[in-house]
């Protein structure tokens, strides 16, 4: 396969000739039984490796009675117990600053990113300058799949900070050969700005998540230009669901007549765009060279067959800083198998990443996933632009309250009629009832990176009850 070796080295200088569809033929359009061969090949490279250099995994293994060397199949692969995101928090805070899974000397940590730490210690990912140029390379692989080429140029709308995601797309467009413009996120007054630095730079490509996507879409409403006319041809996303949920995603490519791409995992598995779109289709494919994917049973661990639902665990191929073999994503999908008629013989999730087990919630017996709601009240023509699900319990039963800002052109008296036909239509879906309540346009806040929709709060629900149609939040 094109530049397959152990650890990754890339030619540097390499770029398709115009008119290729593919980065790499051959890795791309193999057999998936001839890639998954050459995959376990690497799978005992790296497990060998991460057991030479890694107290963590050596530890981990020892404890399961599991050797690199014992590890013939992929079927025997999943007898390696999976690492938790706890597990490298408190490996973390045992073994400061890159815990004991990092298999290099920390000298050669030359990029430092992480999480935020808003629910509970920060993670620090330590990047070797090695890594952060196997992610450029894989990263452009995947952008050439969803059509962005040399000619474009790229602007970045998302937070330039510890997020992985903005300086993932950020050196995967520089390796392409794009113009990037990392113009960011998060600043009073910078969306607007962010709608005149298109204009005027002539951006043809957007990357940051659905959310904020819609708000900007709002935004250059408001500001009296038309989003179609920005000049977008392509716009890509990670950080949240939506640019494969039906309802979202068509929002989208209305709104700025141009092609949506769905990518995106988990930052600790970077290059995280191995979940990305190979067309215009919705959905992303499991670009398995590169992190292998499994869909498991979240009980036993175990790979689910093609067709069924479960949950994401990722084992990364290339990366020799933190490796991350068997991580558990406890996000959900499905996925199906690899058909050559997808021009990429790589297994696929048709509705990309659309929820987190831990996301969902129980409404008298039903599980019930943000996204499911997200699709029904987007979908909706009198949708205003926002809704948040509020869910609280009653007396004995727990209640299921949308909030949901209505159309401006929706004549006051036909609010209630309004959301009762969507309250119905939550019903069929969801299996379950919910009580819709419309407010007017504006009325709840907009965001500029990741949407946060689901509040549990009973005191609320009453507030939103008694507000009624037209209230403020």
């Amino acid at each position: 396969m094109e530049q397959w070796s152990w650890p990754p080295r890339y030619d540097e200088t390499y770029r398709p000739p115009a008119g290729q569809e593919h980065w790499f033929p051959r890795r791309e359009t193999m057999p998936a039984h001839e890639r998954d061969e050459a995959i376990l090949a690497r799978i005992r490279e790296v497990m060998s490796y991460a057991w030479d250099n890694s107290p963590f995994y050596r530890r981990k293994w020892d404890e399961a009675g599991i050797h690199p060397s014992s590890i013939a199949s992929l079927e025997d692969f999943e007898k390696v117990p999976v690492v938790l995101k706890v597990e490298l928090r408190a490996d973390q805070a045992a073994h400061e600053p890159f815990g004991s899974y990092l298999c290099v000397d920390p000298a050669e940590v030359k990029h430092v990113n992480g999480t935020s730490g808003t629910t509970g210690r920060p993670t620090a990912f330590g990047i070797s300058e090695r890594d952060w140029r196997s992610v450029a390379n894989a990263h452009a692989r995947v952008m050439w799949a969803m059509g962005i080429r040399p000619e474009d140029t790229v602007i970045v709308g998302s937070p330039l900070s510890l997020y992985w995601g903005s300086w993932g797309a950020y050196i995967g467009a520089e390796r392409l050969g794009a113009r990037v413009f990392p113009f960011g996120a998060g600043q009073t007054g910078q969306t607007a700005r962010t709608v005149q630095w298109m204009r005027q730079m002539g951006a043809t490509v957007f990357y940051g998540t659905p959310s904020y996507a819609l708000h900007l879409a709002e935004t250059a409403r408001q500001e009296g230009i038309d989003p179609a006319g920005l000049g977008l041809r392509k716009l890509f996303f990670s950080g949240e669901p939506g640019a494969s949920v039906p309802s979202i995603r068509s929002r989208i490519a209305e709104a700025f007549a141009a092609d949506v791409h769905d990518s995106g995992s988990m930052a600790e598995v970077s290059p995280w765009m191995h979940l990305g779109s190979g067309s215009t289709e919705p959905g992303v494919l499991c670009w398995q060279d590169l992190v292998y994917t499994e869909v498991c049973d979240p009980v036993s661990m175990r790979r689910v067959p093609y067709g069924s639902e479960g949950t994401p665990v990722y084992t990364t191929l290339e990366r020799t800083s933190q490796p991350m073999i068997r991580l558990l994503s406890n996000d959900l999908t499905r996925w199906e198998a690899p058909s050559p008629d997808r021009g990429r013989t790589y297994p696929y999730l048709p509705r990309g990443i659309y929820g987190r087990i831990d996301d969902m919630f129980i409404i008298r017996g039903e599980n019930i996933y943000p996204s499911a709601i997200d699709d029904v009240v987007m979908a909706d023509p009198g949708y205003g632009g926002e809704h948040r699900i509020v869910i609280s319990r009653g007396t004995a039963m727990d209640v299921l309250a949308v909030q949901v800002e209505h159309h401006p052109g929706l004549a006051a008296d036909a609010c209630q009629e309004w959301a009762d036909r969507l309250s119905g239509r939550l019903r069929h879906v969801l299996g379950v009832g919910a009580n819709v309540v419309p407010v007017q346009h504006n009325t709840l806040p907009r965001t500029d990176f990741k949407a946060r929709r689901v509040i549990d709060d009973r005191d609320l629900l009453g507030e939103i009850l008694r507000t009624g149609a037209g209230g403020t939040a």
